[in-house]
């Protein structure tokens, strides 16, 4: 039953092992909860819909389906909610993983729809996260990221100080996060912004302008820290004295 069960997670992470520390009441606990979740995405059929191998959570809500496309073996945790009143929907990629009490909302008014959500394949993102996508996000492949993250593609306009600033609109800009990113729990990006391939974003950070390719990144509003390669040479300057001492 153990290798069973690890062969079957092993089709959305080729690399998984269950650790022989664990006791075997615990593997086979595992594998009835993830029996009960292929279950669930089985009700997808009677919507004219294939699961694809997805691993539905309890009390998952879709609203506007036809608008929302998922690649194999997606994961969302309990009560993920994906809305897509949207002009291109939302799609994910493969082995994709949506923490639970997530959220992903292009828009939520009828009267001006946003644009789209792209998740690509093998990203990881944790619980209670909020992915607007009025004005376009796009997350690329292989990217992992903490709690609570937040994305908002959508600013409201308060210029008209003789205007409420909920009748003055808004200002819609795409926010792009490169693959390989690893961003940490508690980060904001607000709309425009661009985090380029293999940047690491610190926990907590609030992200308002864009940032080149594999930087380090922290801070309220973000700043550049440093760059990876300026990290990996201290790291090693700092190994190599402490093995020369």
């Amino acid at each position: 039953m153990k290798t069973l069960l690890e062969r079957i997670v092993q089709l959305r992470n080729p690399r998984f092992r269950f650790s022989p520390a664990l006791a075997n009441g615990l593997i086979l606990a595992f594998g009835w909860q993830q029996v009960r979740a292929l279950v669930r995405s089985s009700g997808l059929l009677l919507r004219g819909r294939l699961p694809k191998g997805m691993v539905r959570g309890r009390g998952v809500q879709f609203f506007n389906l036809r608008q929302i496309q998922w690649g194999r073996f997606l994961k969302l945790g309990d009560h993920v909610y994906c809305s897509a009143i949207a002009t291109d929907g939302i799609r994910l990629g493969n082995q994709v993983s949506i923490g639970a009490f997530s959220r992903l909302v292009v828009s939520t008014t009828l009267d001006n729809p946003g644009l789209y959500i792209r998740i690509g394949d093998r990203v990881g993102i944790g619980e209670f996260a909020y992915l607007g996508g009025a004005g376009g996000l796009t997350i690329g492949d292989d990217c992992i990221v903490g709690q609570y993250f937040s994305c908002h593609p959508e600013n409201h306009l308060f210029g008209d100080l003789n205007v409420p600033i909920r009748l003055q609109g808004v200002e819609r800009k795409p926010i792009i996060i490169g693959i390989n990113c690893w961003i940490g729990s508690k980060v904001t990006v607000l709309g425009g912004v661009t985090i380029g391939d293999g940047c690491v974003v610190a926990a907590g950070a609030v992200v308002t302008q864009s940032f080149p390719a594999n930087s380090l990144i922290g801070g309220v509003p973000a700043k550049l820290l440093r760059t990876r390669a300026e990290a990996t040479k201290t790291r090693q300057a700092s190994l190599s004295l402490a093995c020369s001492e």
